[in-house]
């Protein structure tokens, strides 16, 4: 609360001068607050163009080195990997993600040999990169199946795990899937690798250009509402996240990022865990489209970024993450 009152309190002698203001500024951003994710493919020499997120691609195993190389150079703490699947490969039952040989399997192996703990490696817990209908679990009658698709991640957890994943992050938002996939790590041995459950994913509007990133925009048949959250609601995410804790998260995110500010907020003061935002595709997409279109400055990358950690959140997933050194200049 601020006591005393105006002429005597003029709040604007603090915003007079650049080292005024930096002395009282209350939040800030280092590269200590971000994720970069990466798109994979197959293929040798590869750098593919993502026509809905301009300045994003996907890059083959070989070309990865010199992003993790950045990413290590500018202080970033860890990079999360997503997989684009052929199309041959995919199918009803998402089986190419219990194959020890695909895309992220071979990439985290690639990154921890060659970096050990320089730099954490996330990688995603789900199936909809690598099913035929682009839903997040096995289908039946058009419904996706809780339980029986939380024993496939439950097999997909422990097979990353095994290459040397640091962090699982679970997105698929199946009931009860945390506390199986830990309960499954602690007794295979990997007591120490993480869990970032994405306890509150919004069935939200903002995912497309992601969906073109992994190709499963135009696999996708109907929605997701029946296991993501209708974005109407605040207080189920208190429940979801609640359910996570208990069942052994070591930290949660929420996903999309700026819409949901006040959800960011909301959990980190329920609960003092660990809080981790993600600026979806659609976010940065509207963002950068916006700057190549002359309609918003450059400008608006940190103030969209500062927004995350004044609403309380610990770390950002942003595919601004590889353009830090130039942002936070």
């Amino acid at each position: 609360m601020i006591t005393g009152k105006y002429p005597s309190l003029r709040l604007r002698r603090g915003r007079k001068s650049d080292w005024s203001r930096r002395l009282i500024e209350e939040n800030n951003l280092s590269p200590n607050d971000f994720i970069l994710p990466i798109f994979l493919i197959d293929g040798k020499n590869k750098k593919e163009t993502i026509k809905s997120m301009p300045g994003v691609y996907r890059y083959s195993l070989d070309k990865i080195g010199y992003i993790i190389d950045k990413a290590i150079k500018n202080g970033l703490p860890m990079v999360a990997l997503f997989p684009y699947t052929n199309s041959k490969k995919k199918n009803a039952l998402g089986s190419e993600a219990l194959n020890e040989d695909n895309l992220v399997c071979k990439a985290i192996q690639l990154i921890k040999r060659k970096y050990k703990n320089q730099i954490g490696v996330m990688s995603d817990i789900a199936l909809d990169p690598y099913t035929s209908h682009g839903h997040d679990g096995l289908i039946r009658s058009g419904y996706v199946l809780n339980d029986e698709t939380v024993e496939i991640l439950i097999q997909q957890s422990l097979i990353q795990a095994q290459m040397g994943c640091d962090v699982l992050a679970p997105s698929d938002m199946m009931d009860g899937r945390i506390g199986k996939i830990r309960k499954s790590l602690d007794r295979e041995g990997y007591q120490m690798t993480q869990i970032l459950s994405y306890a509150v994913k919004y069935a939200s509007n903002y995912y497309g250009p992601f969906r073109d990133a992994v190709g499963s925009r135009n696999l996708l048949k109907g929605d997701k509402k029946n296991y993501q959250m209708d974005f109407k609601n605040s207080n189920e995410a208190l429940r979801e996240v609640s359910l996570d804790i208990k069942e052994g998260a070591d930290m949660v995110m929420v996903k999309p990022g700026l819409p949901y500010l006040d959800i960011i907020k909301l959990i980190k003061d329920s609960f003092k865990i660990p809080v981790l935002a993600y600026q979806v595709s659609g976010e940065y997409s509207l963002i950068a489209n916006g700057i190549q279109k002359g309609l918003v400055s450059n400008e608006i990358i940190l103030e969209s970024l500062i927004a995350f950690k004044r609403a309380g959140a610990n770390a950002i997933v942003s595919y601004y993450a590889d353009k830090l050194d130039v942002i936070l200049k």
